[in-house]
């Protein structure tokens, strides 16, 4: 039974959420401020967290960043702000999904079975040598689920480290950001495309030495991206 984490400071709404999810046959836990939250996220096992974005204490923003530097479970943001910038920035601190309110509880509990199901797929297979991707200089190592610049380990997100193996293991190929979107998430009819975009520029900051120059993933204006060899 896979154990769900639920930081939201609306009692109301994160007990109808983990009314819905436990339907499911998710084992579910609350808590109602970014602090609490923060410390039981990364004292316990869970295998994904459900995270608000105005918290009390700590906000969701913070508590995504903190959480990422431990742990790489998957992490759904919520918010009542529609504003694009807020989901580049809930994005950007390595959430994999950013779900605006109000959304029907169906919807929840449909792109946490989607993220889960791809998250234990990725855990879960079992490779006996490890299989390793090397251009000039970047070294991607799919067993390990690592990334190397130069030498340097370069700590990666999920769908991070996915898009980027996807575009390195198909080179010289556009790919438009509806289809890297399909292909990653896994969701053809839930989420927002823009999320490829903020996941490129992620990765450009961690891979690229002047990221305005990329030498790896281009931008093929009007298309989509590129992994040039």
């Amino acid at each position: 039974m896979s154990k769900i984490l639920i930081i939201e400071d609306e009692v109301s709404i994160a007990e109808l959420e983990k009314d819905y999810l436990e339907l499911s046959g998710f084992e579910v836990d609350m808590e109602h401020s970014g602090d609490t939250g923060l410390e039981k996220a990364l004292k316990k096992d869970f295998d994904l967290i459900i995270l608000d974005l105005m918290l009390p204490g700590i906000d969701g923003f913070e508590i995504c960043r903190r959480i990422r530097e431990k742990k790489n479970i998957p992490v759904l943001m919520v918010s009542a702000k529609k504003e694009d910038i807020d989901k580049i920035r809930g994005l950007g601190m390595g959430a994999d999904d950013y779900i605006t309110k109000p959304f029907s509880p169906s919807e929840l509990v449909a792109r946490v079975k989607a993220h889960l199901a791809r998250y234990e797929r990725l855990i879960g297979s079992a490779v006996r040598s490890n299989e390793i991707i090397e251009i000039r200089g970047l070294k991607i190592d799919k067993t390990a689920r690592r990334v190397y610049v130069n030498g340097e380990e370069k700590a990666f997100t999920t769908k991070e480290f996915d898009l980027l193996t996807f575009l390195a293991e198909n080179p010289n190929h556009v790919f438009k950001k509806e289809e890297l979107f399909n292909k990653i998430w896994d969701m053809e009819s839930l989420g927002d495309i823009a999320t490829v975009t903020v996941h490129i520029k992620k990765i450009r900051e961690k891979i690229e030495l002047n990221t305005s120059k990329p030498q790896y993933i281009e931008t093929i204006w009007g298309v989509g991206y590129r992994f040039k060899v």
